[in-house]
């Protein structure tokens, strides 16, 4: 059936460029992907695919029942884009002002519906069932993921697969790693209330650019003196806003920023340890201030055993030349949401642009990737999908009879 299956795919190559580039000349932001749920209805409506809507909101939960028994597989894919203006120039670019695919979520979609598609036709011969997860609003917290399970995405599953295009990842490359591989990702941010007053006359005021400033620095301190150094960790600013004329001393100033973590008790420290800088740092400055910590995804943490089983599925695969273990990625994912209910493993597919010698960052305005890597993704996902009820009934086989 595999051989047949990635048959199918290699023949409908082509048909996955053209949905690729269809979504992403009409990119949708988190939480207002309507036109782009309803093309992934109509595709599996137009098949007779049996499917759900608005699961969690905007999710569409598609399933094929195979004729023969086995375990339930979920594959996911999220198919958001992102507030940036399109830069690329090429015939499929954004055609929304302002908002882009600039992380590869079309290619995620295009990749799953053909899979859809082609297991839909070998269905007769497909042992057990496969759900497809395309979810919304993956870039923005609280994210669609787990929306969609507790509106029962994940009812009756018992393991899930996904994989990200990596532009910076040459294309034949499968990374992937067993435990942690992506961050937790929180924000905070944090508002100085000091005394403004006349530029000419500082020692009349509690000046919050210079409480905010010495806080920016001192929140770094936490990284680099109170966190365990074997446990990664990041605090990063990201807004300082102190808006006046050239003239006055700020009365206040605004922090906002991100922590990354993979650790739950290093996360709760850092979470405890920015208000004691911030307390500390303005009570040095005659200030106050308000506190806010906002808990994003968790961090993703792929199951042993399913992760091993990839790796040997993936080097299987004719067109992946290398399946290499991956650092962690300090990037969050609520594909970790998934993780945490059922067992399975999140992996990267190498897709960097031919001809370049460094590919645009994900998240950058001229972003884009190899659309070659859609077909290397359908097929390893395929092979992980197909292979995995052998796979579960070899390990009750005893050992003296493999």
């Amino acid at each position: 059936m595999l051989n047949k299956l990635n048959q199918l795919l290699e023949n409908r190559y082509d048909e996955m460029v053209e949905i690729r580039r269809y979504l992403h000349q009409f990119p949708e932001v988190s939480f207002k992907e309507f036109h782009t749920a309803a093309y992934i209805e109509d595709f599996y409506k137009k098949l007779g695919i049996a499917h759900q809507t608005h699961v969690g909101g905007n999710g569409v939960v598609a399933k094929i029942a195979g004729a023969r028994p086995g375990k339930t597989v979920a594959l996911r894919a999220d198919f958001d884009a992102l507030p940036i203006q399109d830069e690329k120039d090429v015939e499929y670019k954004s055609k929304v002002p302002g908002v882009m695919h600039a992380c590869g979520h079309d290619g995620h979609t295009a990749t799953l519906l053909v899979l859809a598609k082609c297991l839909n036709e070998l269905k007769e011969e497909l042992e057990g069932n496969v759900v497809f997860i395309h979810q919304h609003a993956e870039e923005y917290a609280p994210g669609g993921a787990i929306a969609m399970i507790n509106d029962s995405c994940l009812s009756g599953v018992d393991v899930i697969f996904g994989t990200h295009l990596w532009a910076g990842v040459e294309l034949g490359t499968i990374q992937y790693r067993v435990g942690p591989v992506m961050a937790a990702a929180d924000r905070f941010s944090i508002k100085v209330q000091g005394s403004g007053g006349h530029g000419a006359q500082p020692h009349k005021t509690k000046d919050a650019v210079v409480t905010a400033s010495q806080l920016v620095l001192n929140l770094q301190q936490i990284i680099s003196r109170r966190v365990n150094p074997v446990d990664p960790a990041v605090i990063s600013v990201g807004t300082f806003k102190a808006e006046n004329a050239f003239n006055i001393i700020a009365d206040s100033a605004y922090l906002e920023g991100t922590v990354r973590t993979f650790n739950d008790e290093v996360r709760d420290q850092i979470e405890a340890e920015i208000d004691v800088v911030a307390s500390s740092t303005c009570a040095l400055n005659g200030s106050t201030y308000e506190y806010k910590f906002d808990r994003g995804y968790p961090a993703v943490v792929n199951h042993k055993e399913e992760t091993e089983y990839l790796v040997d599925v993936a080097s299987s695969i004719k067109e992946v030349k290398a399946v290499e273990e991956t650092p962690p990625h300090m990037g969050g994912e609520d594909f970790a949401y998934y993780l945490r209910h059922v067992k399975g493993t999140f992996f990267f597919t190498g897709a960097k642009p031919e001809g370049v010698e460094v590919a645009f960052p994900h998240h950058h305005p001229k972003f884009d990737i190899n659309e070659k890597a859609l077909l290397i993704a359908a097929k390893t996902l395929g092979a992980a999908t197909v292979l995995y009820h052998q796979h579960e009934q070899n390990k009750l086989v005893p050992s003296h009879q493999s």
